[in-house]
């Protein structure tokens, strides 16, 4: 059921997906070809506060807090893991792994190596930031719009 808190959690992730999507576009190569990049994080990060962080408002401002640090943990986990999916099925179509386990194996791998990207000051300092407005948000929303 659409409520008011999944709609504000839904909007701050997307906007805290597409502006770390944009921050993580200064820290790659300039040659890098990023397509959709930014609205395709929007969307799943949209998805994530609706189904995840919408769904737990309304218990409190204390675990507000945890609320968007676990909004913001699993949209990281969910864009990691479909953006390494996708670099594990370009690299299989180019005939780069022996078989399907190797290949399954290489999207940890992949994923492990984009996270490494974001262990910098600036995106964690984004991601913390992010994370607290987006608990504090839903829960306004959750106690004062029902």
């Amino acid at each position: 059921m659409p409520t008011a808190a999944k709609a504000i959690a839904a909007l701050c992730l997307a906007a805290l997906a597409y502006l770390s999507s944009e921050l993580v576009k200064t820290l790659m190569p300039e040659i890098t070809n990023w397509g959709y990049f930014s609205i395709f994080n929007a969307a799943v990060g949209a998805l994530v506060g609706w189904i995840v962080v919408g769904k737990r408002a309304g218990r409190g401002t204390k675990d507000a807090v945890a609320n968007g640090l676990t909004g913001v943990a699993a949209m990281l986990f969910w864009v990691l893991f479909i953006h390494a999916t996708n670099e594990m099925v370009d690299l299989s179509m180019k005939r780069r792994f022996d078989g399907p386990v190797e290949a399954f194996a290489a999207i940890f791998e992949i994923g492990i190596e984009y996270g490494t990207i974001l262990v910098n000051p600036m995106m964690i300092t984004t991601f913390l930031l992010g994370a607290f407005l987006t608990g504090y948000f839903s829960e306004y929303a959750a106690r004062h719009w029902k």
